[in-house]
């Protein structure tokens, strides 16, 4: 027999209807203006949580889509634990048996990635299908060089069950990483979206943007602002304007530029246009979906929900006149 809740997850609409139609409570809506406002889950690092948990701390921060962070999905569906702390300071300090710890402990959990089914991935979808929260892009730590061509397909199964478009992981320097992603990425139809920190360029991006179109940008306005040198407020807006077709998703920090500290700031204390940046995305109607990363110092007798809200409020009232 097939239900309700079947046909609105076939049609594409079940992840906003179900809370209307299911649980009676309206889903949260940061969709303002035509410009999708998520939040990547690495801002609410602060408040240790489990994947309900997760979805609470969207929900109240009117949160309809978000960069999903691996770790917390990963435990829910069973990663083998560590038994064992290899890690007290840098890594360079690591001991002779601290490193082959550490191995074998990287083995154990690639061979899990190779071989854990779907079903708990898919109840992870189902959860946030539920609450009206919507999964854009997943970011495990399962891209990297050390790892196995299984993990990075693993890591890409999980995105599209999960309902992603992309994945996320900080741009490599070796190319030939970028191209064995975009080929692999090939095969399970998904953007790869590279974060870049301040070593952002206008041309920092040039080389996995040739290789395939499966390789994409995941741009973060803040830290290139806070790079300085040639970029500044009109660069980073022509960028966007340039090269928006290529975006798959942004973070969105205020960060001052390196005359002012190059320091993370509250939304519209810092020298990021962000009023700008929404508005431009508004008007050129521009697809990829923002991330709020919050990454300011949390006020006393705050926490990070709290300051997520007030970002997603902080954005509404750009992109909604309000």
């Amino acid at each position: 027999m097939i239900t309700m809740q079947k046909l609105l997850l076939h049609w594409g609409i079940g992840a906003f209807l179900l809370p209307i139609v299911l649980c009676g409570q309206r889903a949260p809506n940061s969709r303002f203006g035509g410009v999708q406002v998520g939040v990547i889950t690495y801002s609410y690092r602060s408040m240790p949580h489990d994947i309900d948990q997760l979805i609470g701390f969207c929900r109240q921060s009117g949160v309809s889509a978000v960069e999903l962070m691996g770790d917390v999905v990963e435990e829910y569906a069973g990663r083998p634990r560590s038994e064992f702390s290899w890690r007290s300071g840098p890594r360079s300090s690591m001991t002779d048996l601290q490193r082959a710890q550490m191995a074998t402990y990287q083995k154990q959990v690639a061979a899990w990635r190779e071989s854990v089914p779907m079903d708990k991935f898919l109840e992870v979808r189902r959860k946030f299908d539920a609450a009206g929260i919507r999964i854009y892009a997943f970011k495990p730590g399962a891209f990297g060089p050390g790892n196995t061509d299984g993990e990075v397909s693993w890591g890409m199964r999980v995105a599209r069950v999960l309902g992603a478009g992309s994945v996320t992981l900080e741009l490599p320097t070796d190319p030939n990483q970028t191209l064995r992603l975009a080929r692999l990425a090939e095969k399970h139809s998904l953007r790869v979206g590279y974060h870049n920190h301040t070593q952002a360029r206008d041309t920092l991006w040039d080389m996995a943007l040739s290789q395939s179109r499966r390789n994409t940008i995941n741009f973060d306005a803040g830290h290139y602002l806070a790079a300085g040198g040639a970029n500044t407020a009109s660069s980073l807006l022509a960028f966007l304007k340039k090269n928006h077709r290529r975006i798959s998703s942004m973070h969105l920090k205020d960060r001052s530029t390196p005359a002012r500290g190059a320091g993370n700031l509250p939304w519209g204390m810092g020298d990021t246009p962000i009023g700008d940046i929404l508005r431009l995305m508004q008007s050129e109607q521009m697809r990829f979906p923002v991330s709020i990363e919050l990454e300011y110092a949390i006020p006393e007798g705050s926490d990070a929900v709290f300051e997520v809200k007030k970002c997603v409020d902080y954005a509404r009232k750009i992109l909604e006149g309000a």
